[in-house]
């Protein structure tokens, strides 16, 4: 804004002379942030708080806009979010303050599979699938079924190794084991 300020000088005789100052304010100063959300690295199973910034000015309101970018990582739960926080007063004066959150998935997947058991050699024996449950991304089931002779023809263990491994690498593995066991006599 201006002020002009006009200066008259009157003597005993009424002469008068007149002059004038113009004086401009001007804001050039921008905005100052007094408090931006730290930056920080979570799992992605967890909330993420996104907590706003705050900033002053030396002339007047300062009004604080928000926006945020996404960069996918090697994987579904690893990514990066940034957060670019734009402080700007009324003479369109503007500073700038970048939040990082940085988002992992280490949390292994979450695996179910059947319980140990012991069948006759002649009855059925059920080959159970395997579950898992991640709390990120998706999950694939691997399986290595391998048997081992027993004693005689009809006992032998089969040992079955699941592994789930999530799209970040993440992996659980579990074993169940099947002893076949022949303790029926000739007929």
């Amino acid at each position: 804004y201006t002020i002009t300020r006009v200066f008259t000088a009157t003597d005993d005789c009424g002469n008068a002379s007149s002059a004038t100052q113009t004086i401009t304010i001007i804001d050039t100063t921008s905005p100052v942030f007094t408090d931006v959300p730290l930056d920080y690295t979570a799992e992605c199973s967890v909330d993420h708080p996104m907590a706003d910034a705050s900033a002053t000015d030396n002339c007047g309101e300062v009004s604080i806009t928000v926006e945020a970018t996404t960069t996918p990582g090697a994987c579904a739960g690893d990514y990066i979010i940034t957060r670019v926080f734009t402080a700007a007063d009324d003479c369109g004066n503007e500073s700038y303050a970048t939040q990082t959150i940085r988002i992992i998935d280490t949390p292994f997947p979450a695996l179910t599979i059947a319980a140990d058991y012991t069948p006759e050699c002649s009855d059925h024996h059920a080959m159970d699938e395997a579950t898992a449950t991640d709390n990120c991304a998706e999950v694939n089931i691997d399986v290595i079924e391998t048997t081992t002779s027993g004693a005689c023809a009809g006992d032998y263990i089969i040992t079955r190794t699941f592994t789930a491994t999530d799209e970040c690498g993440n992996a659980s593995s579990a074993t169940q084991t099947i002893t076949i066991i022949d303790t029926t006599s000739p007929v």
